[in-house]
Formats: structure tokens, sequence, C-alpha cells
């Protein structure tokens, strides 16, 4: 590891345990901290707890599990491996499943203007509009339907499937979203037309000078159009004049790499995402 990765470390790992902590409490089980929304919300995870004396056990991980069940919260797990390299081994000895995913960061000279990249327009949310709430629906709605068929290939699911997946926000919800995006702190992107509706999205989160782009997902019956490139170019170059020195993200698979490839992104290591095994399996 050269010295400049082990900086680009030191500062996601601040980022990974700051993001959480204004909507969240935290416990701490040995190595690991569990961070628990305080109010409805998309949960949270445990991960390396900061200035632990031990590492991670897989006792640490059997309790946070625990708890995890008894507060009703996914059995989540995410961390660096790079950072804690051995923890990828006690996750496995304690029934995780792990997902390894590419671990990339940009290089803001080898981002292409997001016009180039497909013939879809895309927009950033805007707070101020009339539709916002409507907007952070189709948004969801697209996620859920890009995640739940993940991968590149297109396919036949689309409009009338992310029609149907989407549910009214919350005001809470709303009112999170809206006082993060003034805030700086959170940016969200859709690509689409006024006849086709959205057809992929995502957003990124900010603490500092650090950004990470997440939740990009295409319709499968876009794909293969550039849409999940021009929607992470459009997030990273708003991350970028936002004030963000250091943009990463972690990429679901190899093929998934290759798209931010596409947009300037390069790997220099592994993101750890875990859950049990048995839920993996489903």
């Amino acid at each position: 590891m050269t010295h400049l990765e082990g900086d680009i470390f030191d500062r996601l790992e601040r980022f990974y345990d700051a993001v959480p902590r204004d909507v969240a409490h935290t416990e701490d089980f040995g190595g690991l901290v569990l961070f628990v929304r305080d109010g409805a919300g998309w949960p949270f995870y445990a991960r390396p707890r900061p200035g632990a004396t031990e590492p991670p056990s897989a006792a640490d991980i059997t309790s946070a599990r625990a708890r995890q069940r008894d507060l009703g919260l996914p059995e989540a797990f995410e961390w660096v491996h790079d950072h804690d390299p051995d923890l990828l081994a006690v996750a496995r000895s304690a029934g995780l499943s792990v997902l390894e995913a590419p671990l990339m960061v940009l290089d803001p000279a080898a981002l292409p203007a997001p016009a180039t990249l497909s013939d879809v327009p895309v927009r950033l949310l805007d707070v101020e509009a009339a539709g916002f709430a409507d907007d952070l629906s189709s948004s969801a709605a697209v996620a859920a339907v890009g995640f739940g068929t993940p991968g590149v290939a297109a396919g036949p699911v689309g409009a009338a499937e992310r029609d149907a997946a989407r549910q009214r926000p919350t005001d809470e919800a709303v009112t999170e979203a809206r006082t993060r995006i003034i805030s700086g702190r959170r940016a969200y992107a859709v690509a689409g037309t006024p006849s086709t509706g959205p057809l992929a999205t995502g957003m990124y989160q900010r603490v500092g000078d650090v950004a990470e782009i997440a939740g990009v997902a295409t319709l499968p019956a876009a794909r293969r159009r550039g849409l999940a490139a021009a929607v992470t170019a459009t997030l990273a170059r708003q991350a970028l004049d936002s004030g963000a020195g250091l943009v990463f993200l972690s990429a679901g698979s190899e093929d998934v790499a290759r798209v931010y490839l596409r947009v300037g992104f390069r790997r220099i290591g592994t993101a750890c995402i875990a859950e049990p095994a048995a839920v993996a399996a489903v």
C-alpha cells in the first residue's frame, strides 16, 4: 500500500463513521460499532469501531447480530478490506456471506462530460420543484426495480414495473432529503424524459470533502444506453463542484466496475458487504 492509498483509506474510514451520526446513535460490541437510526429511514450497518484496541472478533459479530435481530434490523456489516484485512475470514467463520466489491476512486482529470455518455438527459433533483416528492418516489422505484434485477444485461423489465413499485415517501423522508440536499450533504440524479419517466437514478452523500456515489441503478429495459455512466458522471461533477476532493464508490461486480472505468474511476481496493449466509442464498 502506498502512502497516498493509506491516506485515502484513512479518509474513507472517517467518512463511513461520520455518515450516519446525525440521524443515528451508536452501540459498541467489542471491535464493532452498530449504528441504529433514530426514527424512520434506511437502516444502517455495523462496522469496525474507530479506536478499538482489538480487531472485531467472531464473538463481536455474533453479539451485534443478536442486537440487530432484537431491533428488527438487517444483519448488515460493512468494512474496507484493505484497512481491516483480517475481518474477512472472521466474518465468514461467524456465518456471514461477504460480497467483495471493487472500491473505486475518481480521477477528476478523467471525468467526461455527462452529455457525451448517453443521448438521454440527466438532471439533478431540485428541492424547490413542485414535484420533488414525486421525483424521490420515482427515483426509489427505479432503484428497487434495478437492484431487483442486478447486473448490466438488458431485459424486458421496465416502466410498468417501476410504476407498480412507486410508493409515496413519508413527510419525514422528504424533509430529510430536502435538508441534506440544501446543506450539500446529498444529491440525487435521474435520467429520463417527460415521455419515458425516469429510467436510471443515483445519489451521493458527502461529509466534509469526501463524497460517495451510491444507489446507481437502471431499469433493465433501458440498459446498454450509457445511462448509468451518465448519471454517475453528473453526480461526480456535482460533488466536485460542491467542494468534494475525494469521490468514491463501490461497484456491485466486476461488470459494473467497467461502467465506472468509463467515467474516470480506478480501483484502489475492496469494500466488503456482509450478511447472513442464509439470507444471501435466497
